[in-house]
């Protein structure tokens, strides 16, 4: 089970600190037995008095405002106001800079607000029913100086994350009192229509931070296994791999719900403004900073791919991936998400290589039934997120690439078929398992489905 020389501990949290002034000194984003990979605390919703100016420009900038007004986007209108109202704020960042939620906050929101400026001209021609054509190729300074501040402090990209800025820090509760049940949830920011409850663009993004709600139960699962796997405890591992089967059934649960919640003919309404630098054509050469560097940066767009939950199924799992360039983008993807995120999941691989999990899984029956039921809720979820690139991507726009950068036809296949090889292993490690024969029957019949529909889409886009 290997030589344990990796701590067979992570300082998660295991409580949340209720103080303000003690959470204010915590990075948002630190790993909780209650709230897993989502925020300590709700996120702020107001920045402080000298920060009003980007305050009223975020109000004014979604297609539809609050007040069901249209807003700068929907005329066009936003980067010449930008340019004519916002003062360079790096000053009162610094100000800011040991209070981690108000920079949380501020990073978001000079995220939204870039990533509205630079891709403004191409939700112009997307209206109009042209393609993107090219982005503003310049961010300028009173942008990018307080953006790349507020992006060192906390420790993410210059650029709109999935966690950080798009997702995960930008949900309020309607009414405190009601937590964090779906229809309390509402958005901080939004581009399109997404400040109205019922929305798909706040379908789209609250359904996200639905499931990840859920992750506490995950990470208590997996290192709960992985504890009990270092102990040679069989019968506390196959209950920390019954957790992680519980979280990622809810898990999955709630991802079906993005059906409803976000249409798929709605999606690429608001997508344009998620769209990244890396490996795009409305960026051939990236995107000048100024007053931050005269060489271009690149950076990946917003990515549900950034979460961190299906990352930590294939860490404790040890699902093995090809070594692809594909492989290389997932990789990439990694520095994408909140630095004690990475550190967690670093030490997750880590610790299931040295204490074995795969093995230890296959050596006794009941454990592997389990395992192999965990795989199966990765196949799941890696299957629905192919489902809906299909419906709301490849049957609605020619565009090559994902928001994240990533091959649209050919990425999420690379991992599926890599879960689908794991289950099969195991399926052949032990006679077959009979006991699960109705799953492995659907995974058989699933990867020859998704060899078809991925020949399919690479004839019709000659990829």
């Amino acid at each position: 089970m290997g030589s344990l020389a990796v701590s067979p501990t992570f300082p998660f949290l295991t409580t949340i600190p209720t103080d303000d002034k003690e959470l204010a000194q915590l990075a948002p984003f630190t790993v909780s037995l209650p709230n897993g990979f989502l925020p300590l605390s709700p996120p702020p919703t107001k920045l402080p008095p000298s920060f009003s100016t980007l305050s009223s420009l975020l109000a004014r900038m979604p297609i539809r405002t609050a007040t069901g007004d249209p807003g700068l986007l929907a005329t066009f209108n936003l980067g010449e106001m930008l340019l004519r109202e916002l003062p360079d704020l790096t000053n009162e960042v610094d100000k800011v800079q040991d209070d981690l939620r108000t920079v949380g906050a501020l990073y978001r929101d000079y995220c939204f607000l870039a990533s509205a400026y630079l891709l403004e001209p191409c939700h112009e021609r997307h209206v109009k029913g042209e393609g993107y054509g090219l982005g503003r190729q310049r961010l300028p300074a009173v942008l990018a100086r307080p953006l790349a501040r507020v992006a060192a402090i906390s420790g993410f990209k210059p650029f709109m994350e999935y966690a950080g800025s798009y997702a995960l820090f930008n949900y309020r509760l309607e009414d405190p009192a009601r937590g964090m049940e779906y229809g309390n949830l509402r958005l901080i920011r939004a581009f399109e229509h997404g400040l109205d409850q019922s929305s798909s663009e706040a379908g789209f993004v609250l359904v996200h931070v639905d499931m990840v709600q859920n992750s506490g139960r995950l990470v208590e699962g997996a290192v709960n296994a992985l504890s009990a796997c270092g102990d040679g405890d069989r019968k506390a591992f196959n209950a920390g791999l019954e957790g992680v089967v519980e979280a990622m059934v809810m898990v999955n649960g709630v991802m079906d719900g993005m059906w409803k919640k976000s249409k798929p003919n709605d999606y690429n309404s608001f997508r344009t403004f998620i769209f990244g630098i890396t490996k795009q054509s409305m960026f051939p050469h990236g995107v000048v900073y100024e007053g931050v560097s005269e060489e271009p940066m690149s950076f990946r767009g917003e990515s549900g791919a950034n979460d961190s939950m299906i990352p930590l199924c294939d860490n404790l799992l040890e699902i093995k991936m090809p070594e692809t360039p594909l492989t290389e983008i997932l990789s990439d993807f990694r520095s994408y998400r909140p630095g004690n995120h990475r550190e967690f999941l670093e030490w997750v691989r880590d610790r299931a290589r040295d204490v074995g999990v795969r093995d230890y899984a296959m050596m006794d029956r009941q454990s592997a039934v389990l395992y192999l039921h965990a795989l199966n809720q990765v196949r799941d979820f890696r299957w629905r997120h192919w489902c809906f690139t299909r419906e709301y991507i490849l049957k609605k726009t020619a565009h090559p690439t994902a928001t994240g950068g990533s091959p649209i036809v050919l990425w999420l296949p690379n991992q599926l078929f890599s879960v689908y090889d794991q289950m099969m292993v195991v399926e052949h490690g032990i006679d077959g398992l009979p006991e699960c024969r109705d799953i492995m029957d659907l995974v058989h019949s699933q990867r020859k489905t998704l060899e078809k529909e991925v020949d399919k889409y690479c004839s019709e886009r000659s990829t």
